[in-house]
């Protein structure tokens, strides 16, 4: 049993559309200590060639919530998500050439997750990312 007097955080992230990791997105990590607080913007990161963000900041002691922000927007932009996009309203007739996804194409720009901690846990939530939706769980 850990007596750490905090919990730690990690995260991943997995391009289901292809079934490779996501390199390159930006993560930001906020926290709070109560539902009622403020959250306290700690800092972040940016997944690595793993999809992997190593160097996340910790949280400070007496954290209750946590928040990752993933700017997923750029990655798409930078990937051949426009391409994919294209066949995907092709295959569908009745569908629009825009599939309702705004200027950029981009239909999730960012995702941000809220979930709650405890003292002494680790907590792993990976995000599973595709250009038309997205899924995270709690990991080990």
């Amino acid at each position: 049993m850990s007596t750490s007097t905090t919990a730690s955080v990690s995260t991943h992230i997995l391009d289901t559309s292809v079934g490779r990791p996501a390199e390159g997105v930006a993560v930001q990590l906020a926290a709070r200590s109560g539902q009622l607080e403020e959250w306290q913007p700690l800092g972040g990161s940016a997944t690595d060639a793993d999809g992997r963000c190593k160097d996340l900041p910790a949280l400070p002691e007496g954290t209750t919530h946590v928040r990752l922000d993933f700017e997923v927007e750029p990655y798409f932009l930078k990937s051949d998500f426009s391409k994919f996009e294209n066949k995907q309203a092709d295959a569908q007739q009745d569908a629009p050439a825009n599939r309702d996804s705004g200027a950029t194409g981009v239909f999730f720009p960012e995702v941000a997750i809220t979930f709650a901690v405890q003292a002494g846990e680790h907590y792993h939530v990976p995000l599973l990312l595709n250009p038309f939706g997205y899924s995270v769980y709690r990991g080990s």
